[in-house]
Order: C-alpha cells, then structure tokens, then sequence
C-alpha cells in the first residue's frame, strides 16, 4: 500500500506529465514572426530599436529601492521596541532613522529627487 507522500508524489508526475502532454499538443508549428514576437502596447517593432532613456528616472528608481528596503527593515524594529522597551533599542531605532534623513538630505543636495533639469546638470 501506498503511504500518503507516496501517492502524492505519484499524482503530482502525472499532473506533470499530463501538462507537458496538453502543452505540446496545443503548441502550433506555424504563426510566423507576429506570433514569436513579444507584444508592446503603444510601441512598433519597426520603427528605432534603441531610444533614450532618461538616467533620472533610473536614479530615482534605485533611491526608492534602497530607501523602501531601508523602511521595511525598520517597521519590525519598531514593533520589537514597542513590546520590550529598552533604551537601546530607542538609540538603534533613531540612529537609523537619522540615517534615513541624513542620505535623503544627500540625495536632496545632490537632486537626484528633483524633477525639473537644472541649468548645471
């Protein structure tokens, strides 16, 4: 008789193998190149392949990354600090709140925040 991880594992290949089997059945050998090539809404395939992309929004987007994983590192803490109150747990939470502040006030100086291009940039 077949234990319960067994027979799990029995019907988890055939699920698999039946998919691989629908899959390769419904897979049409015609469809030209329209069909191969990715879908983009707005954009023609024939026209330039390349266009500029603007490095300010990349920059603002690697900020918000960091500043994001920075937060969410910091909202468990918070909660620690609230259950176990310790003076310690205070100093590390505003430390790194200072730290926050301190690269967004770079970031501000620097303006890689602003939106409007500088005469000197």
């Amino acid at each position: 008789m077949l234990t319960f991880f067994n027979m799990f594992l029995v019907i988890s290949a055939l699920l698999g193998v039946l998919g691989m089997i629908i899959f390769m059945g419904s897979w049409s050998a015609g469809g030209g190149t329209d069909k191969s090539s990715s879908y983009e809404c707005g954009f023609d395939k024939g026209l330039i392949v390349r266009s500029p992309f603007s490095l300010r929004f990349f920059i603002l987007t690697v900020i918000f990354l960091v500043f994001d994983v920075e937060i969410v590192l910091l909202l468990p803490s918070v909660f620690l600090f609230l259950n176990f109150f310790s003076f310690m747990g205070l100093v590390g939470v505003i430390g790194f709140l200072v730290i926050l502040y301190v690269g967004t006030a770079y970031e501000m100086s620097q303006g890689s925040l602003s939106w409007v291009c500088s005469a000197h940039s």
